[in-house]
C-alpha cells in the first residue's frame, strides 16, 4: 500500500515574542524534536489517527469534508484538511501514524509541527500542488480558522524554514527571511515548567484583541506601523492595559534587532541582558507570564552559568530558555530543575 511520510520540527524563539500578529520582528531556531506523519489512503473519507504522543485521545476518527471540533489535538487535522479542501486540494479518506518528540503546550510550537508534518504528507499522498508558503498558510489556517487561536504565523514559518544550526529572522511586514548564524561560544537550555497553556481558551486571543483595539485607536493598520513615532507620544494617546501592550510590542521588535547585532558580535552579554528584559517586559507589559515561569526564570538568573532566561512561546505556562556557554547548559538546567523541583530539560541548543 502507497504511504507518504511528512516531518517538521518544532521551534524556541529565542527573541521577539507576540510581535508576529503584529507584522513584527521574530528570531526563532528550530528544534531537534519535532512530529512525523506517516500517512496511508483509505477506501472511503474517513481519517484515522493514531498518536504516541501524550495526549487523549491516542486514537480517533473523523469525516474528511465533514470536519467538526471537539475540541482535542485532532482538531489540528482537522483543520488541515478542512483548509485544504477549501483550496479546492483532493483530499480523500486517510490513514495516518503521527509520533511527536515535542511536548504538547510547553510553547515550542507543537501544534504549528504537526500541521506542517501533516500537510507534507498529503501533500504527497494525493499528490497536490503545494509550495513551502502554501503548506505555511494551510497549517496557519487550521489553526486560526478551525481551532480558533488567533496566533500568528511564526511557527508555521519556523517549521518549514528554520535549521538547528542558526536563527531565523523573519519580519512578518514582507515575510523576507534572513538567516543569522548562532556563534560558537552559545548554548540554549529548553525548560518545560511543567504548567500547560492554550492559546485558544487562554488570554492569547485577548492580547491579540487589545493589539488591533489599539492600531485602530491610533488610526495605523498593525502596531509596526508605529516604528518612526516616538514611543512616549505613542503611548500617552493610548489608555491602560493598551498603552502596556503596545510598549511591549514596539520595545520588543528593538530588542529583536538589538539581538541580531549581539549575535553577530558574540556578545553573550548583551544577549543575556535581552532575554531578562525581553521578559520583564512580558511579565509585567503584556502580563502573559505565570507564577511558575517567573519563578524558573528567576532560579535560572541566579544561576552561576546562565547569562540571561526569559519565557518562550506565547505565555499562560510551557517553557522557559536559559543562555550559557557552549557546554554549560545541560549542568545549568540540572541545577535550576533540583530547586524548581518539578519541570524537566527538553533541549539544548544547538
Amino acid at each position: 500500500m502507497r504511504r507518504a511520510t511528512g516531518e517538521a520540527p518544532g521551534r524556541i524563539n529565542l527573541i521577539g515574542e507576540h510581535t508576529d500578529y503584529n507584522d513584527g520582528l521574530v528570531l526563532p531556531v528550530a528544534l531537534g524534536l519535532g512530529v512525523t506523519v506517516v500517512a496511508r489512503p483509505r477506501d472511503n473519507r474517513t481519517a484515522h489517527l493514531v498518536t504516541d504522543a501524550d495526549v487523549e485521545p491516542r486514537e480517533t476518527s473523523y469525516i474528511v469534508g465533514a470536519e467538526r471540533s471537539d475540541g482535542t489535538w485532532a482538531d489540528r487535522a482537522r483543520g488541515v484538511t478542512a483548509a485544504l479542501l477549501g483550496r479546492g486540494a483532493p483530499v480523500d479518506g486517510f490513514e495516518a501514524e503521527i509520533s511527536s518528540t515535542l511536548p504538547l503546550g510547553a510553547g515550542l510550537g507543537s501544534s504549528a509541527a504537526l500541521a506542517v508534518a501533516l500537510v507534507r504528507a498529503l501533500r504527497e499522498l494525493f499528490d497536490l500542488t503545494l509550495d513551502d508558503g502554501e503548506i505555511a498558510t494551510v497549517a496557519h489556517a487550521a489553526e486560526t480558522e478551525f481551532v480558533g487561536a488567533r496566533a500568528g504565523l511564526m511557527d508555521q514559518l519556523a517549521s518549514i524554514y528554520g535549521r538547528r544550526s542558526e536563527a531565523l529572522l523573519i519580519d512578518l511586514h514582507d515575510l523576507s527571511r534572513v538567516a543569522v548564524a548562532l556563534p560558537g561560544e552559545l548554548e540554549l537550555a529548553v525548560i518545560d515548567s511543567g504548567t500547560r497553556h492554550q492559546h485558544a481558551t487562554g488570554g492569547y486571543n485577548r492580547r491579540r484583541e487589545e493589539c488591533e483595539e489599539a492600531a485602530r485607536h491610533l488610526g495605523v493598520g498593525s502596531l509596526r506601523d508605529l516604528e518612526d513615532r516616538r514611543l512616549e507620544d505613542v503611548l500617552e494617546r493610548l489608555p491602560p492595559p493598551l498603552d502596556r501592550r503596545v510598549r511591549h510590542v514596539l520595545t520588543e521588535n528593538t530588542r529583536v534587532r538589538d539581538a541580531i547585532a549581539a549575535l553577530r558580535a558574540a556578545d553573550l552579554s548583551r544577549l543575556g541582558a535581552l532575554l531578562d528584559s525581553s521578559h520583564r517586559s512580558l511579565r509585567d507589559d503584556y502580563e502573559v507570564s505565570t507564577a511558575e515561569l517567573d519563578r524558573l526564570v528567576d532560579l535560572a538568573r541566579d544561576d552561576r552559568a546562565v547569562r540571561g532566561a526569559r519565557l518562550v512561546g506565547g505565555g499562560f505556562g510551557g517553557s522557559v530558555l536559559a543562555l550559557t556557554e557552549r557546554g554549560e547548559a545541560r549542568s545549568a538546567a540540572e541545577r535550576i530543575l533540583r530547586r524548581y523541583d518539578r519541570g524537566r530539560l527538553v533541549a539544548v541548543v544547538p
